[in-house]
């Protein structure tokens, strides 16, 4: 049986929408549209399909204001990262965007309707408090940069009635929901679960590490990388994946799935990893792990890192009772020639070349 999902119930909005579908879309074709970019499309995307569970919508003021402040949604739930809907001031004139109203939302590649927002606030949210409580100030961090150099200067929360879910057509059979997910793990009698968060390549360290927390755990192992938004300058996902996909057959036999997770990383160090945390217990995973400065930016432009680099191991273990989701430490591996192996660098003899 799979992990129960943060708060208790999978928001599949997708599924519970699906006999209001004909009536929705065609309700959605009179109303204006807001025309999701980038970010905003792997947001909704997991909003959707319950991998951001239990929100149901972009956040209202009173849930963003929680979370920024103390990793709190407005009915006390554990959330640590903001999920906002930003618009701008003449959007928000345009389309008579206000409290109670009813808004499309739309996919920029396609222009499919994607779900319809009934508004509850717009708010003007603090940019600065932002960036100092959930990222750290830093303002050389990817994510300062981004929210005071490309987030709108409004907020738009509301719940999302859900219309269709996004269209992929690369790797669409590894492109497993929450709920898809959940149910491959009880067809496979899979009850123990480690996932794997990766945005880079993995190789044969990678392998040896995610066997030996399985086989620990006596668990079987989710390869869950991240095919959303990433850091800039990493590799196309399209080679990550073939990576991964040549990786799979050297894990024992039956021990590993792949699957694949429409994420937009914020690259938030110990906010990311509880974020990351939750994401994988509502894909079913048990046990989840953190690594070394784990979804860090990396360093400043003074030449220091932004994060310690076990700040989020800290971070998930702090709240692991409430997590529902056992942390395991990402343990360094060192390869040793003489016998074509790696290990822990703690299980290392110190006379070992």
């Amino acid at each position: 049986m799979a992990n129960p999902p943060h708060g208790g119930v999978l928001k599949d909005l997708i599924a519970r929408d699906a006999p209001r579908r004909q009536e929705l879309a065609a309700e959605a074709e009179k109303l204006p549209a807001v025309v999701l970019g980038d970010r905003q499309l792997c947001d909704i995307e997991l909003i959707l399909n319950g991998g951001f569970s239990p929100l149901e919508g972009f956040m209202s003021e009173k849930d963003y204001n929680g979370v920024v402040e103390n990793n709190r949604l407005a009915d006390g739930n554990l959330f640590s990262m903001p999920i906002c809907l930003d618009l701008t001031k003449k959007e928000i004139d345009d389309l008579g965007i206000k409290a109670g109203a009813r808004i499309t939302m739309r996919d920029s590649r396609d222009d499919r309707n994607l779900a319809i927002m009934t508004v509850e606030d717009v708010y003007q949210p603090d940019k600065n408090k932002e960036a100092k409580m959930v990222f750290g100030g830093d303002p050389d961090h990817p994510a300062v940069q981004y929210l005071h150099n490309q987030t709108n200067d409004y907020y738009v929360g509301g719940k999302l009635e859900a219309i269709d879910r996004l269209m992929h057509y690369d790797y669409v059979a590894l492109r497993y929901s929450p709920a898809e997910l959940r149910l491959h793990f009880d067809k496979l009698g899979w009850s123990r679960v480690v996932a794997f968060q990766t945005r880079n390549p993995m190789h044969r360290a990678h392998r040896e590490l995610t066997v030996r927390a399985a086989r620990a755990r006596q668990a079987n192992v989710l390869i869950h990388p991240v095919v959303g938004m990433t850091k800039p300058g990493d590799i196309d996902h399209f080679t990550r994946v073939r990576v991964y996909q040549a990786l799979l057959p050297r894990y024992p036999n039956g021990m590993a799935v792949l699957g694949l997770l429409p994420l937009a990383m914020r690259m938030g160090g110990p906010r990311e990893a509880i974020w990351h945390a939750i994401i994988r217990k509502n894909h079913g995973a048990t046990h989840f792990i953190v690594g070394r400065d784990h979804a860090g930016p990396g360093k400043n432009s003074k030449g220091e890192e932004i994060y310690g680099p076990y700040d989020a191991q800290y971070a998930v273990e702090k709240y692991r009772d409430e997590l529902g989701i056992e942390v395991v430490p990402f343990q360094m591996m060192t390869y040793l020639p003489d016998t074509d192996e790696y290990r822990p660098k703690d299980e290392v003899p110190k006379e070992t070349r």
